[in-house]
C-alpha cells in the first residue's frame, strides 16, 4: 500500500468525505463527568454532553446542520475540530429540539420526545440489578453499570454504528451498518461483521426491505473449513490498541488473520485512530493527529477491500447494485462513485448513491425513427435484469432493434451479443471494455413546430392582455354599482344565483385551452384508458420554459354529463394541491364552456394491474416496494393533506408507475373530501367490485378505513399476483375470492401457494407474512379495527410489530372452521 497516493487522496475524494462532520454537526460544550441516576441531557444547542475523562470523547446531542431543529444522539472525538461521530443511535437519529435523555435505573438510557413519548432506550432486561451510573470510558466505550457492583448492564462497544475503535471488537452477533450519505444517519446499503461460517465478509443489501444481501464484495476466508484447529464459536475481529490492526482472532486471543498492516512507524503513537465502514462500502482505518495547528482532517491509512474494484462488481439478485438504479459505479481515486448517464441526473442531489433520473421525456412511437434517437454510451454495463439476447448480431443490427421495439429503453451491444434492457437499469458498471450502451430517447421537437407554438404562446399572451383590460374595466364597474347599492342608491331586490355557474379552481394550476389539448393529444386519438366518469388520452406538450416536450395524460370528462362537473371541481380544486411522490400530479386544466379536461404528468409504466398480471411475474422485492409507495401515497392523503381526502376507488388500474417502477395513486373522481373538523362523510356506494368495503353496503357513515379496506385487497394482490377476484381458470377449483383464499393459505400455513413458489419470496418469508398480516388487519370487516395508513405503512417498514390477525369475516363458513 506503500504506493497509494496520499496526497491525491486528500486532495480529492478525501475532502468531501472529511468535511461532512464539519457541515452535518454543530458539537455542543460539555464537562468530564460521570452519569448519575435521573441526570438528563436536553437536546439544545446549549446543553452540555457528558466526556471521557481524558476529554477526548463526549456523548450527548450533536446538531443537524440540515434541518437545526433536529440532533443526533451520539458519541464524537471532542478535541478535534470535526468533532467526527463515532457511534449514534440509528433508529432515531433526527431527535426533536427539546427531547430529552435520562439515566434510570429501570432502563437505562431513555429518550424522549418534548411531548415525553420514548424514542429509544438502551432495553436493559435484568430483573436482579438496577443500573447505578454510567460514563463515558477514555476508550470511546458508553458503559452502564449496576448497583453495588461493576457488572457492566450494557456498554455502547457491543452496538456498534459503523465505526470500531481501539480495543472494541466485532463479535458473532453484531453488525456494522454505513450511513445512507455521510450527512444522512440512516441506515445505508452496506455491512461488515462475521458470517455463521466464520468469515468476516462485507456484505451489500441494495433491496433495502429485503431480508437477503446480496454476495459478499470481500471475505476474510478464515472459516472453520479453512483452518482444521479453529471452530467457528467464538471467532471475532479485534482492533488492536497496541499494534492498530484489524485481525481475526479466536476467543483464546490467537490471531488467525490481520486484515489491515499497522501504520507506518513514522505516524508515530500520538495519534487518534477509527476503522469506518463508510457510506461507500470502504472499510478504511484513518488516523488523525492529537497535536495539531489549523485544521487537519482525517487521513486513510489501510482499507478493505484492497481492491475496491470488487465493489462496484456487487451483483444482486434484486435491488440496483452498487449504486442506485438508472446510475453506474466507477473507481476513481481509488474510491467507488456513482455516475449518471449523459441525459440524467441524480434523483436526490444529495445522494449519490439513490439512482438517477431522466432529464427527457421518452416520446419514442414504435417503427418512427424520426421521433427516437439513441445516446451511446461506452465501456459501460448493465449486466443485469434483459429480457431479451440476440445473438449473433452485429452492432447496428442491436441498434435498429432497440429502436424498433416499443419496450426497449436500452440495448447493450458486446461483441456479438445484443441485450436489451427496459428501466429502471440496475447493477451498472464504468470500466468495462468492448460494451457499448444505446439509451433511447425521444428527439427534440423540430424547429418549425417550435416557431408555431411559440408564435401561439405570444398570441394567447396579448389576448389574456386584452382579457385583463377588460376584465379591469368590469370590475371597477361592479365595485361602483355594489358601492352603490349598499348606500342605498339602488332599490333591494332579490339576487338569483345560476345553479350552474362554475366556480374558478383555487389552484396554482396551468389552464388550457381546449384547441391546445386537442392538438396535444392529435385531436384525442391515443386512448390510455377509460373510467366511470371520462376517458384518459396521451399527449404531448411544451410545459417547460426551456420548451422541452412532456408526455402528459389528458382525461376528458365527458361520461357522465350531469355530475362531470362536480367531480371536475373537486378534483381541481383539491389535486391541485396535492405534491408527493406516491400521488399523480396535475398539471392543469381545461373549462372552457362545455369541456372539463384534466393534464396529469404521464406515468410510462402503465398501471399496477398490468404490472401484476403481465405475461412476466415480477420480483418480490419490487413488488414490496409498490405495495410501501401505495402505502405512503395514501396516508399522505388521510393525513398529511391540507384537506383530508378519502379515494373511495383504490384497486390496481387506479395505481400507475412511472419511469422507476415508482408507485403513483391515480383517478380522484371518485374522491370525497372529508374535512379536518370532521370524521365522517356520507356518500353513495362507490368503489369496484371485489375491493369496496362492507361498510358501503350498510348504509353507515363512511371514513377513511374504506381505503384501508380497499388497500388490504391491492396488497394481498401483490403479494401473490392474483386479481381480486379470479378467474374460473386462474383459480384452479380454489376459493376465486383473494380475501377468502389467501386466509385459508395463511391458516395452513401454504406461502409457498400465496408467492406461487416464487424463490425470492419465499426466501423472504418473514418479509412475506407480515406484508400477509397487515393485509388482513386492513380488511377486518369491523373497521374499528382496522389500523389508519399510517400505522400500515410502520406495520410493512418492521417499525412496529404486527399482532398475529383475527378472521377478518364475521358471517362466513371460513371463521367458523378457525
Amino acid at each position: 500500500m506503500s504506493s497509494f497516493d496520499f496526497t491525491t487522496i486528500h486532495g480529492s475524494w478525501l475532502h468531501p468525505f472529511l468535511l461532512f462532520t464539519t457541515l452535518a454537526l454543530f458539537p455542543l460544550s460539555s464537562v468530564a463527568q460521570n452519569i448519575s441516576i435521573n441526570e438528563s441531557i436536553t437536546a439544545t444547542e446549549n446543553s452540555s454532553p457528558w466526556r471521557s475523562p481524558n476529554g477526548d470523547f463526549a456523548f450527548g446531542f450533536q446538531q443537524l446542520q440540515s434541518n437545526r431543529d433536529h440532533f443526533v444522539l451520539s458519541i464524537w472525538f471532542d478535541k478535534i475540530p470535526d468533532k467526527t461521530p463515532v457511534w449514534f443511535e440509528r433508529s432515531s437519529y433526527r431527535v426533536p429540539r427539546g427531547s430529552t435523555l435520562r439515566l434510570e435505573a429501570r432502563d437505562g438510557l431513555v429518550l424522549r420526545d418534548p411531548q415525553g413519548s420514548p424514542l429509544y432506550n438502551t432495553n436493559i432486561i435484568r430483573a436482579d440489578e438496577a443500573v447505578a451510573q454510567g460514563s463515558i470510558q477514555n476508550t470511546g466505550n458508553l458503559i452502564l453499570t449496576a448497583t453495588n457492583s461493576s457488572n457492566i448492564l450494557w456498554e455502547s462497544f457491543n452496538h456498534p454504528a459503523d465505526t470500531v475503535l481501539p480495543t472494541q471488537t466485532i463479535e458473532m452477533d453484531q453488525m456494522l451498518i454505513s450511513r445512507k450519505t455521510e450527512a444522512d444517519f440512516s441506515q445505508g446499503r452496506f455491512y461488515a461483521g462475521m458470517n455463521d461460517s466464520g468469515n468476516f465478509v462485507l456484505s451489500s443489501k441494495t433491496a433495502p426491505l429485503s431480508e437477503i444481501f446480496d454476495a459478499d464484495y470481500y471475505s476474510s476466508t478464515t472459516s472453520s473449513s479453512n483452518n482444521e484447529n479453529t471452530s467457528n464459536s467464538g471467532l471475532r475481529v479485534e482492533f488492536n490498541e497496541t499494534t492498530v490492526s484489524l485481525s481475526v482472532v479466536t476467543s483464546d486471543g490467537r490471531s488467525l488473520r490481520t486484515l489491515t498492516d499497522p501504520p507506518p512507524p513514522i505516524l508515530g503513537a500520538e495519534n487518534y485512530y477509527r476503522a469506518t465502514l463508510d457510506f461507500d462500502g470502504v472499510f478504511t482505518v484513518y488516523h488523525h493527529p492529537k497535536i495539531f495547528e489549523g485544521n487537519p482532517q482525517w487521513t486513510p491509512v489501510q482499507w478493505l477491500p484492497k481492491d475496491v474494484n470488487g465493489i462496484c462488481t456487487i451483483t444482486g439478485k434484486m435491488g440496483s447494485g452498487a449504486c442506485g438504479y438508472n446510475s453506474f459505479c466507477m473507481v476513481r481515486n481509488g474510491r467507488p462513485v456513482c455516475q449518471c448517464p449523459q441525459g440524467f441526473s441524480l434523483a436526490d442531489p444529495n445522494d449519490t448513491h439513490g439512482g438517477c433520473k431522466s432529464d427527457f421525456v421518452q416520446n419514442c412511437v414504435q417503427g418512427e425513427d424520426d421521433e427516437c434517437e439513441l445516446e451511446v454510451l461506452d465501456d459501460v454495463h448493465w449486466p443485469e435484469h434483459d429480457y431479451e439476447r440476440l445473438n449473433p448480431t452485429t452492432e447496428q443490427q442491436c441498434r435498429d432493434a432497440c429502436l424498433d421495439d416499443y419496450f426497449c429503453t436500452a440495448a447493450v451491444f458486446g461483441g456479438v451479443s445484443c441485450w436489451k434492457k427496459n428501466f429502471p437499469l440496475s447493477n451498472g458498471r464504468g470500466n468495462s471494455p468492448n460494451s457499448r450502451v444505446f439509451l433511447k430517447r425521444g428527439k427534440p421537437a423540430n424547429q418549425e413546430n417550435v416557431r408555431r407554438e411559440k408564435s401561439e404562446k405570444r398570441d394567447q399572451k396579448v389576448l389574456i392582455l386584452v382579457i385583463s383590460l377588460v376584465l379591469g374595466s368590469s370590475v371597477l364597474a361592479n365595485l361602483f354599482f355594489t358601492g352603490a347599492a349598499c348606500f342605498g342608491f339602488f332599490p333591494a331586490r332579490d339576487i338569483v344565483r345560476d345553479s350552474t355557474t362554475t366556480t374558478t379552481p383555487r389552484s396554482n394550476l396551468r389552464c388550457f385551452t381546449y384547441k391546445e389539448l386537442a392538438q396535444a393529444t392529435g385531436g384525442f386519438k391515443d386512448e390510455l384508458g377509460r373510467g366511470a366518469f371520462g376517458i384518459v388520452y396521451n399527449g404531448v406538450m411544451m410545459l417547460m420554459p426551456d420548451d422541452s416536450r412532456t408526455l402528459v395524460a389528458v382525461k376528458k370528462l365527458d361520461r357522465v354529463a350531469q355530475d362531470s362537473e362536480k367531480e371536475f371541481r373537486t378534483e381541481v380544486n383539491v389535486i391541485g394541491q396535492i405534491h408527493h411522490k406516491n400521488v399523480v400530479r396535475l398539471l392543469g386544466f381545461c373549462d372552457e364552456g362545455p369541456n372539463r379536461l384534466l393534464v396529469y404528468e404521464c406515468m410510462t409504466r402503465g398501471t399496477l394491474a398490468g404490472f401484476l398480471h403481465g405475461n412476466v411475474k415480477p420480483g418480490w422485492s419490487q413488488r414490496a416496494q409498490i405495495a410501501l409507495g401505495v402505502a405512503r401515497g395514501l396516508a399522505y392523503l388521510h393525513e398529511e393533506c391540507i384537506t383530508q381526502i378519502i379515494h373511495c376507488d383504490i384497486k390496481p388500474q387506479n395505481i400507475l408507475l412511472d419511469d422507476n417502477y415508482t408507485a403513483r395513486i391515480s383517478d380522484f373522481g371518485l374522491a370525497k373530501l372529508l374535512m379536518l373538523n370532521q370524521s365522517r362523510t356520507m356518500t353513495n356506494i362507490r368503489g369496484t367490485k371485489g375491493y369496496v368495503s362492507p361498510e358501503w353496503f350498510r348504509n353507515t357513515q363512511i371514513t377513511t378505513k374504506v381505503d384501508v379496506y380497499s388497500f388490504g385487497v391491492v396488497l394481498l394482490e401483490i403479494i401473490s399476483c392474483r386479481k381480486a377476484v379470479a378467474d374460473a381458470e386462474f383459480a384452479n377449483g380454489e376459493n376465486p375470492i383473494i380475501t377468502e383464499w389467501a386466509w385459508e393459505c395463511y391458516l395452513e400455513g401454504r406461502l409457498d401457494s400465496l408467492v406461487g413458489s416464487e424463490e425470492e419470496a419465499c426466501s423472504d418469508a418473514e418479509m412475506v407474512e407480515r406484508f400477509l398480516k397487515v393485509g388482513f388487519w386492513c380488511i377486518q370487516e369491523d373497521a374499528a379495527l382496522r389500523p389508519t395508513m399510517r400505522k400500515a405503512c410502520q406495520m410493512l417498514e418492521g417499525t412496529i410489530d404486527v399482532a398475529p390477525p383475527p378472521c377478518p369475516f364475521s358471517y362466513t363458513f371460513i371463521c367458523s372452521e378457525t
